[in-house]
Parts: structure tokens; C-alpha cells; sequence
């Protein structure tokens, strides 16, 4: 007996049977390869914390290149000596506090919880870098990423990244030009941490001046600019008592 593939019910009986296939092959793609996944993740944040302590594979002004996969663990190993993690007034060392979820830090915060603050310390060429993780929101979405600081709160790099910015506008907080503007700035404006904001009409299009706490904002982006400038302040804030006790070996 001949099927009537012209009648609705036919229609909605395939579809829902494809609905069954397609969401059961994703289902055990998705349980197959969840392992393989949460290890890209792993070595992907490895990768930007030693991108931002200049810890790269760069090989021009404007590429942006990472540690490569077979060697990003071996080299977080060698270059990041300590991983600790601040809560209230208690610190510890943990060595996977690179993996500590910030959002959902943020929003234990948010319910009165003590919030878990991951700060790496590592070593190159005899020299100390102290790299706080910050997270904030940009125009779209959530905007992330690291800033290195050396003994005198000075920034030694950043790497910035982002879920949905603007492709050519806000997403190019993440390209080589606009990264770089950061290093050499300080987080402190006299005592204060003022952070540094991404100004429009900073007249300083080169980032010549290294005492303003300012980098030149991206041009039609400014709401993401205010994102990154809102995030890198938060995020000192958060890590001030900390900030406090390398002052106060200087």
C-alpha cells in the first residue's frame, strides 16, 4: 500500500522523526567529543595568559600568534610559577586557578557569596609578572581577557577577546594594533587605580604618551571602548588589597 506523502500528517511524522536523528547524532557527538572540547579550552586560556605576558609566537606588527597546542602546556608550565586564588582575605595556591569561571564568580558575588579571584605569577628573563583575568560586557555580549602587570603595576601586555562584537568595529579589540596601545601604561594615576580607559579624542593616536591612563579608543566602537575601560577598572579594584602588597615591597 502506496504512502500519501501529500497529507499533513506525513509531513509532521518525518519531521519529527528527523527532529530524532539529528538531535540523537548531536547528543553523542556532543558526549563524544566534550572531552576533546574542555582540553582546547584549557590549553586556549594557557595560550592567552602567556599572550599577555609576551609569551607568543608573533611575528609581526600586526599578527597575533599563539603558543602552539603540542607546546602551550609545557610552556605555562616553565613560564607561570604561581597560580593563586584570592577569596576575602584568604589565599591559597591552586594550580588549575586558570580555570576558575569568572561569569560564574560574578554571579555567586552577586547572590553574597565570597567571590573566587584567580591571580597568575610568572617568571621570563628574570622578571615578574603578576596577571589578573578580567571579564566584562561589551555592545553585544560578554568581552574577556588578561592583563600582565610588572613590580610597579606597569602593564608588560593584554590580550582581549569576545562572544559577538561588531566584525571591523568593536571585534577589534582582540587585533594586535589595539592590544599593544596597553603596554607601557600604568593602572595608577598618582595613588589612585584609575585603570585605563579607551578615550575618544585622546590625541594621542600612537600611544606615545604613557602617563595619561589612556589608549586611543577604535574607531566606531565605542560602546565596546567603554566595555574594555569598565572591565580593566573593575577588575583592579577587585585585586586592589592584593595590588596593595606589591606597593608595598616597592
Amino acid at each position: 500500500m502506496a504512502i500519501n506523502t501529500d497529507k499533513n500528517v506525513y509531513t509532521v511524522a518525518f519531521a519529527a522523526i528527523m527532529v530524532i536523528v539529528v538531535g540523537s547524532v548531536l547528543a553523542f557527538l556532543a558526549s563524544a567529543l566534550s572531552e576533546k572540547i574542555k582540553q582546547n579550552e584549557k590549553l586556549e586560556k594557557q595560550q592567552n595568559i602567556l599572550y599577555a605576558m609576551g609569551i607568543n609566537e608573533n611575528e609581526d606588527e600586526g599578527s597575533v600568534n599563539f603558543v602552539p597546542t603540542d607546546k602551550v602546556a609545557d610552556e605555562f608550565s616553565k613560564y607561570i610559577k604561581q597560580q593563586l586564588v584570592i577569596e576575602g582575605d584568604k589565599i591559597t595556591e591552586n594550580d588549575e586557578a586558570y580555570l576558575i569561571n569568572l561569569k560564574q564568580q560574578e554571579t555567586a558575588a552577586k547572590k553574597g557569596n565570597t567571590r573566587k579571584l584567580p591571580l597568575f605569577i610568572g617568571e621570563k628573563d628574570g622578571k615578574k609578572f603578576y596577571i589578573i583575568p578580567m571579564y566584562g560586557k561589551g555592545l553585544w555580549d560578554a568581552i574577556w581577557g588578561f592583563v600582565s602587570l610588572d613590580e610597579n603595576l606597569v602593564v608588560q601586555g593584554v590580550y582581549f577577546d569576545h562572544k559577538a562584537e561588531t566584525p571591523g568595529l568593536g571585534a577589534n579589540i582582540k587585533q594586535r594594533y589595539f592590544m599593544d596601545d596597553f603596554e607601557g601604561e600604568s593602572i595608577l594615576a598618582g595613588t589612585e587605580y584609575a585603570g585605563i580607559e579607551v578615550a575618544k579624542g585622546n590625541n594621542d593616536p600612537l600611544n606615545n604618551t604613557k602617563d595619561d591612563n589612556e589608549v586611543d579608543a577604535l574607531a566606531g566602537a565605542t560602546i565596546t571602548g567603554n566595555g574594555v575601560s569598565a572591565m580593566i577598572k573593575e577588575s583592579v579594584n577587585l585585586y586592589k588589597s592584593y595590588l596593595e602588597t606589591i606597593r608595598a615591597k616597592n
